[in-house]
């Protein structure tokens, strides 16, 4: 039973790495934005497709870690 936790919980991490990349691009792209004001729209569209990959990313990590609790008892 140790082992599945175990399992799960790395699985769970995802969701940690993928806050701090988001966080990160995130940052990244006011910078941006900061310093050519007239590209917003390209920058905006860049960061929210990438923060779409980076939740799914983290969301993939969630069902797997459900599926090891819940099948694997």
């Amino acid at each position: 039973m140790g082992t599945i936790a175990l399992g799960a919980a790395i699985a769970v991490l995802t969701g940690a790495g993928a806050g701090i990349g988001i966080g990160l691009a995130t940052s990244k792209a006011v910078e941006a934005i900061a310093k050519q004001p007239e590209a917003k729209g390209a920058i905006n569209t860049a960061l929210l497709l990438g923060c779409a990959l980076a939740e799914a990313t983290a969301i993939y990590g969630f069902v797997i870690a459900i599926l090891i609790i819940f099948l694997l008892k």
